[in-house]
This record gives structure tokens, C-alpha cells and sequence, in this order.
């Protein structure tokens, strides 16, 4: 991770822990949880479907550390 990601992790962290009431911090955290999820299945399908333009399913596997099939499925954002 860059020092730049890891100062907004930081950052990000810190204003979440900010929130004093127990509830709201907790669904604040939720709520951040999911659209994070969502946020990086799709970019990771992204990137998948990216290192596939020139290269096979099997290299684009090899590259990610799964198998081919696997990197299939995760450029089309599947679970």
C-alpha cells in the first residue's frame, strides 16, 4: 500500500471513531462495510477483464493466483 492509502486508511479510521454514539459508529462501520464490498468486487472485475484483453483466462489466473476459471469469474464480479 502506498503512504498515501495508508494515510486515508488512517484518516478514514480516525473519523469513524470519531462518531461517539456506539450505534451510529457501529452501523456507520456496516454501511461502509457493504459499499466497500461493492466498490472492490468491481474493481477487481475490472482488472481481471483488463489483464484479459491481450492474455488467456489461464495467464490472467496465474497472474491474480487463482485459476483460470476463477479469474473468469471474478470479471464478471462473481462470487
Amino acid at each position: 500500500m502506498t503512504d498515501s492509502l495508508d494515510d486515508r486508511e488512517r484518516a478514514l479510521i480516525a473519523a469513524i471513531n470519531e462518531i461517539s454514539d456506539d450505534v451510529e459508529r457501529y452501523q456507520a462501520v456496516r454501511g461502509l462495510e457493504d459499499r466497500l464490498a461493492l466498490a472492490f468486487k468491481q474493481m477487481k472485475a475490472d482488472a481481471a477483464k483488463s489483464l484479459h484483453d491481450d492474455r488467456p483466462w489461464s495467464q490472467v489466473g496465474k497472474l491474480l493466483g487463482v485459476t483460470g476459471s476463477r479469474a473468469e469469474q471474478i470479471s464478471r464480479a462473481s462470487r
